[in-house]
Parts: structure tokens; sequence; C-alpha cells
């Protein structure tokens, strides 16, 4: 898909699945179950780790990279991960392009589902998966990925973050702000302290990558929020604000965890608001279950 001058693409770092109930809240599972898919025997929907492939001129970035493969083979089994297909450097594959070639990474927040990805074993060690890229996360956040929660603890793994920083490829941005021309980022705090939300807009053309704001098209409305934010009235407020302008401006949302829609137009009903069109950015990357 182009965006005016950007080529955008989605990556395919594979299925992973959570359970539904906490992916849905209080939303009854009647309703989540219809509203996107069934659960398994263990009431766990599959997931997409979907990160977002921008080029333009001589620039190529990224925004997150998915769960990669270093997790243990227990959470592998717990989130359904077969790491024979959740590698960065295999999902740039699809692409012709080398870990070597990424310029730079916009970090929506650094649970191991957005940043697994950036870093590797190599034998005892730790290494950056993208050895030429720049970082970008916002400053509140990395504050709290070093300070988590009880709540929230395990989503955070530091190796996939804290060898960035310690290599000095990290950086952090301060609140809302443009990271490339037409490139900006908007902070949220429903799910966690400072995620940033990207939103590119050129040739007239908006596309809006939700993070875990919307994580799949079934989230678009405005009651529908996570058992896993840290703060759901502060994600609906959120939510009230934005998917109203998503629909007002022709946004389109692209979602990072829908393996049904990679993106869609918000549709305005007397239920209020939900996914519109579907759309998709890559065919190459299209997932089957």
């Amino acid at each position: 898909m182009n965006i005016g001058r950007f080529k955008v693409d989605v990556l395919d770092t594979g299925i992973f699945a959570l359970d539904g109930g906490s992916m849905f809240g209080v939303v009854p599972k009647a309703l989540w179950a219809k509203a996107y898919h069934p659960g398994d025997e263990l009431n766990r929907i599959p997931l997409s780790a979907r990160p977002l492939l921008v080029r333009w001129d001589d620039k190529k970035i990224l925004i997150d990279t998915g769960n990669g493969d270093k997790i243990s083979d227990k959470l592998a089994n717990i989130y359904s991960i077969d790491k024979s297909k959740s590698s960065l450097e295999t999902a740039l594959k699809q692409f012709n392009l080398k870990p070597e070639e990424i310029d730079a990474v916009i970090f929506t927040h650094l649970h191991f589902d957005h940043a697994g990805g950036a870093t590797k074993r190599e034998g005892e060690k730790i290494i950056p998966s993208l050895p030429n890229a720049k970082f970008y996360v916002q400053k509140d956040h990395l504050d709290w990925a070093k300070n988590p929660t009880e709540k929230d603890r395990a989503s955070f793994f530091k190796d996939d973050f804290m060898p960035l920083l310690s290599d000095g490829l990290l950086e952090t941005i301060d609140g809302e702000g443009e990271i490339f021309q037409g490139i900006s980022v908007i902070p949220v705090n429903g799910h966690t302290k400072a995620m940033q939300t990207v939103k590119i807009t050129d040739g007239g053309t908006t596309l809006y990558y939700c993070a875990d704001l919307c994580p799949t098209n079934a989230h678009v409305p405005i009651p529908y929020v996570m058992g896993y934010d840290n703060f759901p009235l502060t994600a609906i407020e959120e939510k009230k604000k934005i998917i109203p302008q998503a629909y007002e401006e022709g946004w389109i949302l692209c979602y990072e965890h829908d393996v049904f829609y990679q993106a869609s137009t918000v549709r305005s009903t007397e239920k209020g608001f939900l996914s519109g069109e579907k759309i998709n950015i890559s065919e190459e990357a299209s997932q089957k279950l």
C-alpha cells in the first residue's frame, strides 16, 4: 500500500494466542467470540504479531518487531508461538530485506509481543537483531518498563530492550511529535504508561497504527477494551477522542494483532463506531490459521 510517498507493508511474524477473556475485558464471551473468533479449549484466541515496514527514498523503518524467537519453550507453549515462524529476520526475507538494511524502529511499547524481535540470542549473548537501526520509545514508557507493576510485570522481558539501551541504540521521546516528516507518534496511557501509537500521513491519506489501543478490528467499539489494560477507563476516554477523529478524517486503522483484518476504515452506526471496509495492506503477508 502507498500512503503518498511512503510504501507501507505488514510483516508476518507468525500467530500466537492469548486468553480471549483477557483480550476483551468485561465484554461477554458470547459477544467477543462472535465479533472476533471463538476461544480454543484453553479459551485462547489467535492473534497476529504484525510489525509495519515503511519505506521511502532511501529509508527503511519498522514499527514494532513482533515476539522474536528467543522466548523460552515454556512460554512459547503457553502462548502458542511457533518460534520457527516468529523470527524478524525471516519476516524481512518476505520483502528481500536483510536486518542490517533497517534504519530505525519505532516501538509502540516494550511488551514482549511488540519488542521481542529487537534482540536475538548469539551463543550466550543477547544482541540487537537490527545492527544499524536506531530505536525510539517514549521516555515515560521506558521508565515504566524498567520498573513495572505486579499487574504487568510478566509482559516485559528486559532482554528485549536493555541491550539496546546499553549499546546506545535506544532513543527516548518525550510526548507527541514527528519522528520523520509525515510520521508522528501519539502517546496514550490506557494500556500501559506512554504507549505511542503511530500516524503516517501523506498525499491526503492517513494510516493509523493502533498498537494495543485497538489490537483487533473487534476492538473499535469504544467500550471494547482489554483486561490487560492497566487503566481501562483511560483507554475508553482515549478511544472516545481518537476513533471519532479517525471516522471524520477517513483514517485507515492498522491492527497489530488481528489475524483476519490487517486494516480497515471506521464506520458510524446507531450502536456506535465499528470497523468498516476491510483493507489488505500487503497480500504477501496474509496469514492463515
